[in-house]
C-alpha cells in the first residue's frame, strides 16, 4: 500500500545520533556510515518512542523496511548512511520523505532544524549533534536519548503543522509544503 499524504499509521519518524563526530574519522563528511550509532529513537503511532542503540542497528533496519515511509531531517544524507555501515539501506532510500531534501528542493538552500522549529512552531533543539557526542561520552546517555527523542518530536509537529495548515514558516513568509 502506498502512503497517502497525512496517513500516518504507514509511516515511522526517525533520528540518529552518532559516537563519533567528522573530524574523528578518515574522510569525515565522506565517511558518515563511519561515525557509529550511539542512539536512533523511532515513532510511529503504534509504538511511540522506541530507542535503538548500536547493537540494534541491524534490527532497526530491518524494522525500517517495514515501514512504506521513513520520516526525517537529513536522513537521506545523514542518517540512513550512519545505518548503512551496519546493513544495506538502499531499500529504505525509496521510502524517505527527508523534511530537509524536500525543503532544499523547495527553497535552493538548506534550512536548520532548529530554525525551521523555531519559525513555524515557536520551539527550539535542545542541544546539538556534537553537545550528544561530548553527552554519550561523559556517560549521560539517558541525555542523549533525550535529546534525540525531542528531535522526533519537533519532525512530528512539524510535519502535522505542514498538514493541517499547508505549509511551515520561515523567515515570517508561509511555505508550502505537502507532507
Amino acid at each position: 500500500m502506498t502512503p497517502q499524504p497525512g496517513d500516518s499509521e504507514q509511516e515511522v519518524y526517525l533520528d540518529v545520533e552518532t559516537l563519533r563526530l567528522s573530524d574523528e574519522v578518515e574522510g569525515g563528511w565522506s565517511s558518515i556510515d563511519k561515525f557509529g550509532l550511539a542512539v536512533a529513537v523511532t515513532w510511529d503511532r503504534k509504538y511511540g518512542f522506541r530507542n535503538w542503540f548500536e547493537n540494534d542497528a541491524k534490527r532497526l533496519v530491518s524494522e525500517l523496511e517495514g515501514w512504506p515511509r521513513i520520516v526525517t531531517f537529513n536522513g537521506d544524507r545523514f542518517d540512513l548512511t550512519v545505518l548503512h555501515g551496519y546493513a544495506p539501506v538502499a531499500q529504505l532510500r525509496g521510502k524517505s520523505l527527508d523534511l530537509l531534501a524536500d525543503l532544499y528542493r523547495i527553497l535552493g538552500h538548506r534550512v536548520s532544524l532548529d530554525r525551521l522549529a523555531g519559525d513555524t512552531l515557536g520551539r527550539a533543539k535542545t542541544g546539538s549533534g556534537v553537545d550528544a557526542v561530548r553527552w554519550w561520552r561523559a556517560g549521560e546517555t539517558s541525555r542523549v536519548c533525550e535529546y534525540c527523542q525531542r528531535d522526533v518530536q519537533l519532525l512530528v509537529d512539524l510535519v502535522a503543522f505542514a498538514r493541517r495548515a499547508g505549509h511551515i514558516v520561515l523567515d515570517g513568509r508561509k511555505i508550502p509544503v505537502v507532507w
